[in-house]
This record gives C-alpha cells, structure tokens and sequence, in this order.
C-alpha cells in the first residue's frame, strides 16, 4: 500500500479516511491508484500561462533524474496539446491487459502516458470537451500501470483552469516547480500558479526560468532576448526558491523535433534535482 501524508500525520489510505484530521484536503478526495503501482513522490510542473516551456522543463529533470538512477514517469496532462511522446521518439500506441494500460518506455527507461499514445493517428486534433478531458486524466493516475516509481513528472497543461484543478483534485500532488519566462507579467504568471498550488494546499518546491537568456555563439556575451529577469525579484516577494535560469539552446531543440530527448544535457536544472532529491 502506497504511503502518503495528511494534514498532520503519515497514514495509509485506508487509515485516512477515518481519521480526526480527514477533511477535503485528505487522500480520501483523490482517485485511487492502479493496484499493481507505487509512486512514491509526485511533482507536478506549471505554469499561469502557455508557451514558457513546461514540457522541456519536465522532459529534462526527467532524464536528470534517470541519469542518478532513479525511476521516473511522466504523467502528460496536457491533453490538447501533447509534446512530450515527439520528445521522446515514442510513436507507438499503448497497450493493455486486466492490470491496466501500459505506458511507452523512453531510451532511457522513463516511462510515459499521454493522449497521443493513445490515438492511431497522432496528428488528430483532440477535439473533446472539459468533462471528458478531466476524465482521461484521472484515469492515466487510476488506469496506467506504473508499477514502481521514485518519481511521477506531471507536466500540467497552461493556466489554472479545468485540467490543473482536476490534476490537484484527483492526484495526490506532493510539490509544484513553476515555470516562467523573463517578460514583464512574469510577476503575475507566476502569482496565479502560486496561489493555485496555495489553494489546494500544496507545497511550491520552487521556480525556473526559461528562455533566460541567450549566450552568443562568437564571444559568449549574455544576450536578455526577452528582457531582464525578474524571477529573483518574485522569488524575494513570495519566499520560493529559484530552482534555476535556462538559457535558449538551439541542441535542445533539434534533439526534441528529432525524438531524442533522452541524450540532452540540461546542467541548468542541477539545483531543482538537487531539491528534489533533498
């Protein structure tokens, strides 16, 4: 059985839900997990808007954390616009049996569940509504055959709206990392994710930046494309840690359209590893 932690005690599920201390914050709200699975830790990766980079966030602590040895799974809840399994070269289709749906396993061992494994043609567009895409999600918690897992990635779709609020309703998140990018509504991009996670009383482990900053080929002169950053300033006002600053690397690129993802070296999420590891 799955150990997990309430609001003033560790417990199992069963326990919770007689417990003085169960209310809708216990584990009794969240869809139980396939019997034959084990996920000892549960990060999810937000951010209050699109387009800052959370599936090369989670793509590459992914694969850090393959490198040490641990054993990790992403989770894509971004239903209608799944990147991850392109990321990764997966192109097959999952399978499954009494046990539950299998995920796709990358190059590297990191397994994963999205919506475009499971359609013939990848490039259909999911065309479904909130009700139905609330409940793929939870059945990629409750269906997928995970079996044992160090860590569960879940790389949450933008904004804070259905898909996120089922994600935290449903899943027993442990910690959030935020994306962000250096643009002038960072401040409040990353208030509205941080005050989501508040609301569902989840812990921030902390921030990245993405797109920080390019660095020229020629003389490595820093280059602020989008302006300086003002993580460290949101960081100081909300007291959440800077997990990282990623700079814009073409290699990245080419290895996510060319599916191998697995052979990217990503020293800039070293400290958000670091933490969560700690």
């Amino acid at each position: 059985m799955e150990e997990r932690k309430c609001n003033n005690s560790s417990c199992t599920q069963e326990s919770c839900a007689g417990c003085s201390n169960a209310n809708d914050n216990n584990l009794n709200r969240y869809e139980k997990l396939n019997d034959k699975s084990k996920v000892n830790k549960v990060i999810a990766i937000m951010s209050g808007k699109g387009g800052v980079g959370k599936s090369l966030v989670t793509s590459s602590l992914a694969v850090e954390l393959a490198k040490k040895g641990y054993k990790v799974g992403i989770l894509d809840s971004d239903v209608t616009g799944p990147s991850i399994p392109k990321m990764f070269g997966l192109n097959g289709t999952v399978k499954g049996d009494e046990a539950g749906l299998y995920p796709e396993i990358t190059a590297s061992g990191i397994k994963v569940i999205s919506v475009n494994l499971l359609l013939e043609d990848k490039e259909e567009p999911v065309i479904w509504r909130g009700p139905v895409i609330s409940t793929v999600v939870k059945q990629f918690w409750s269906d997928v055959y995970w079996g044992e897992l160090d860590y569960l990635l879940i790389d949450m779709p933008p904004g804070t709206g259905d898909v996120p609020l089922t994600v935290f309703q449903s899943i027993p998140v442990d910690e959030v990392i935020i994306v962000t990018s250096p643009q002038d509504l960072v401040k409040l991009i990353v208030k509205k994710a941080y005050n989501m996670a508040e609301k569902m009383d989840i812990h921030v482990l902390g921030m990245i930046e993405n797109y920080s900053y390019l660095k020229c080929p020629d003389c490595d002169k820093v280059i602020e494309i989008f302006g300086k950053s003002k993580i460290d300033e949101v960081s100081k006002e909300l007291g959440i840690k800077v997990l990282g600053k990623l700079p814009i690397i073409a290699e990245y690129a080419k290895l996510a359209d060319e599916g191998e993802f697995d052979n990217v070296e990503n020293e800039y999420v070293e400290t958000a590893i670091k933490e969560i590891i700690a």
